[in-house]
């Protein structure tokens, strides 16, 4: 068999045996580890945290989260459960905290006698926490934490 008559079987077999390799595979950290190309079960549903404690938020303008279950509650545009206990006409009866100034605002600053249409809906901003592990790792640092590692005197660093 001539050299080019050999070349040509070679690529030949090679192309056929990529063609018929199994994919790369390839793992994803939230799909475990089914592969790219299945179908994998949804996680179990992890149960809401209910423990009514305020919790750190963690940047400047974070809406704060709802410390509670919401399950059930009715938030359409005929009524916002949120509002029996969080409304300031009702928070003195239910202890609830009130809602800020700002949600009676319109985008005009203009202040309201009603909750404003765009921040009726609570759950747009306002999350409940579920007692789930992290699904991936992560390194976050809080601003406060990071500036008092970098203001720390040069013998703390060692």
């Amino acid at each position: 068999m001539n050299r080019r008559a050999l070349a040509f079987v070679l690529c030949a077999a090679c192309s056929i045996a990529a063609w018929a390799a199994p994919p790369f595979e390839v793992q994803d950290p939230m799909r475990g580890p089914t592969p790219i190309a299945d179908e994998t079960d949804p996680p179990l549903i992890s149960p809401i945290e209910n423990k009514d404690i305020k919790r750190m938020r963690t940047y400047s303008m974070q809406p704060p989260t709802i410390p509670h279950s919401i399950d059930g509650y009715q938030i359409d545009k005929n009524f916002n459960r949120c509002l029996a206990c969080h409304a300031r006409v009702n928070t003195e009866e239910t202890q609830a905290p009130p809602l800020s100034v700002t949600h009676y605002m319109d985008r005009d600053s203009n202040v309201l006698a009603e909750v404003s249409p765009r921040r009726y809906f609570c759950v747009q901003c306002h999350v409940p926490q579920a007692e789930a592990k992290p699904l991936v790792s992560n390194t976050y640092q809080d601003i406060d934490v990071i500036l008092k590692r970098l203001s720390a005197p040069a013998a703390d660093k060692k």
